[in-house]
């Protein structure tokens, strides 16, 4: 298929960015080292030391400079691709940024095998149960560290099945829970034979809405966040991620992926009415099946990304922070 001049000045840009960008050893190299300015003050990162079952987790803290953080949420992050889906360096898209500029400190998680994580050498086996546990190693850390007993919590897409399942399991530690995209029921009976998922460019950009002729549409998204996106999904995520969590998604739409009846703590439901992966029947019962104070949005027009979509992306991060600021 041809390629419309604006895919291909994106993705350039992209690979301008890939090979521009220094590795993360580099970038990253100190603890509570400064990493990006917003006006007149300094974003801070630390990583935090965690081990579960023989493999090193990659665990991260951002911070605002001048900003006195009063809670802690934790992001996790959805089937391919790693925790950088939230701080996407353009303009004001990142979510972390943003929840750190509203005083929390931001944390995320890097499930084994994923991104900076250690990986095994099973690519099945960091399924939805694995997860879970490598979730819990890192709450318990957080509330250590920072001296608390209770966290917020907020998954995307895969990412909504493994927090959901943690606050089942762990429900003392979860304050409040945040399910973008979820994935309520399986997405569709289908073989997954490799432990490894093949990643590719392209299928870094399938999230992003396309146009009548199959192209990312530049109307809902800009260019310049693809770009990013797909680099640092490249550059984290390199050519492959594990497909435990793909192998438990890949069964019939009867099966129930979610067990919302579990959840103790209020739970807030965002998606956009576009979103492939949504059945907005469910979507729309969820809250109901949760305890009192939970509620959903769902935002017109918006698709699997809608984070990163140029009209809705400020109406994502304020919902969210309309919710998390509740007592």
């Amino acid at each position: 298929m041809r390629k419309t001049p604006f895919v291909i000045l994106s993705t350039l840009a992209a690979l301008f960015l890939l090979f521009l960008t220094p590795p993360s050893s580099q970038v990253f190299a100190q603890l509570d080292a400064p990493i990006a300015a917003d006006g007149e003050s300094r974003f801070f990162y630390h990583e935090t030391p965690l081990t579960r079952n023989g493999l090193e987790l990659h665990l991260s803290r951002v911070t605002k400079e001048f900003v006195e953080p009063t809670r802690d949420i934790l992001l996790i992050h959805g089937l391919t691709y790693s925790s950088h889906v939230f701080n996407v360096d353009y303009e004001d898209y990142s979510l972390v940024r943003r929840l750190a500029n509203f005083g929390y400190r931001v944390w995320r998680l890097d499930v084994a095998g994923y991104g900076r994580s250690e990986r095994p050498d099973d690519g099945f086996l960091p399924n939805t149960e694995y997860a879970v546990e490598d979730i819990h190693a890192a709450v318990e850390a957080i509330c250590k560290f920072e001296r608390v007993d209770q966290i917020d919590l907020l998954g995307w897409s895969w990412g909504t099945i493994t927090t959901s399942a943690f606050a089942n399991r762990y429900p003392e530690r979860v304050r409040r829970l945040v399910l973008y995209a979820p994935i309520f029921k399986g997405i569709g009976e289908a073989q997954v034979d490799d432990a490894y998922h093949a990643n590719s460019w392209e299928h870094a950009s399938e999230d992003f809405q396309r146009d009548e002729n199959g192209e990312i549409d530049l109307s809902i998204v800009d260019p310049a966040v693809v770009a990013t996106f797909c680099s640092n999904c490249w550059r984290y995520d390199k050519d492959s991620s594990p497909n435990g969590g793909r192998r438990e998604a890949c069964v019939p739409e009867t099966t129930s992926l979610i067990n919302l009846e579990g959840i103790k703590c209020p739970t807030f439901f965002v998606c956009g009415d576009k979103d492939p992966y949504i059945d907005l029947e469910l979507f729309f019962a969820a809250p109901g099946k949760t305890p009192l104070g939970s509620d959903l949005v769902v935002l017109p027009g918006g698709g699997h990304a809608v984070m990163l979509e140029k009209s809705l992306y400020h109406d994502f991060q304020d919902a969210i922070l309309t919710f998390l600021d509740k007592e």
